[in-house]
């Protein structure tokens, strides 16, 4: 699916708009001319200060830049007004955890990052994003046992190419639980729920397989929109949107 067009910047939030999610590699959302690691909340540049590794801490700045993009697209504030927060339901504390939009109770976010990759979702409800390298194979296998349907990594393992099955199993699991279906697939999806909507595929120009997950009417229009360009870089390759 191609990417998701630029948006204008209303005075106003829009209301009742739908999920948008986008993907990019970290190198295209640190170029990108409407996001700036200034855009972080001093909260987040206290955690950034703990990261040792340069490439992994442009992966977690982008991700988390990106998701200020995918909020600007839904409420139609620009990303420096998106103020996002995160709470650990475990402990209760701030800085941590499943991450929301204090102003916007009504939306569920959510990003990931990986290796010189990042995406992000902003919708309707719960959502969940998980992007991984497309070379990168999930393990060991007593892990993928535990986490995922047993069956269902059986017959991936059955499969003539194994790895790139187990893997997209990972990533919607992934997606899943993002999205508070705590159970990943047990819990949500295969547990006869017809509210929500889950789907994976291949960026086959960023080498990444990307899963999504929420509430079926909000991800719909966002699944189903057209092509349209999001140039990130003046790089050949736009973010792909879903």
């Amino acid at each position: 699916m191609a990417s998701l067009p630029r948006a204008p910047f209303p005075p106003d939030p829009v209301r009742g708009a739908a999920a948008v999610a986008l993907v990019a590699t970290t190198a295209e959302v640190l170029a990108h001319p409407e996001l700036d690691e200034r855009l972080l909340a001093p909260w987040e540049r206290r955690r950034l200060a703990g990261i040792r590794v340069p490439a992994r801490r442009d992966d977690v700045v982008a991700a988390r830049l990106l998701l200020r993009l995918c909020a600007s697209r839904v409420t139609g504030l620009p990303p420096d007004a998106v103020e996002p927060a995160q709470r650990c339901p475990g402990c209760g504390r701030d800085g941590h955890g499943r991450p929301y939009l204090p102003d916007h109770p009504e939306l569920g976010v959510s990003y990931s990052h990986a290796d010189g990759l990042a995406a992000a979702a902003v919708g309707p409800g719960p959502v969940g994003i998980d992007v991984e390298p497309l070379a990168r194979r999930p393990g060991p296998l007593s892990v993928l046992r535990r986490m995922l349907p047993k069956d269902e990594v059986d017959a991936a393992r059955a499969g003539p190419d194994p790895g790139p099955a187990l893997l997209r199993l990972w990533v919607r699991r992934e997606a899943l639980y993002k999205a508070g279906f705590e159970g990943g697939f047990g819990g949500g999806f295969e547990a006869g729920r017809d509210d929500v909507r889950l789907t994976a595929w291949t960026d086959h120009r960023r080498a990444a397989v990307v899963a999504l997950a929420g509430a079926d009417g909000a991800l719909a229009p966002a699944l189903s929109s057209g092509p349209a360009p999001l140039p990130v870089s003046s790089g050949p390759a736009p973010p792909s949107g879903r």
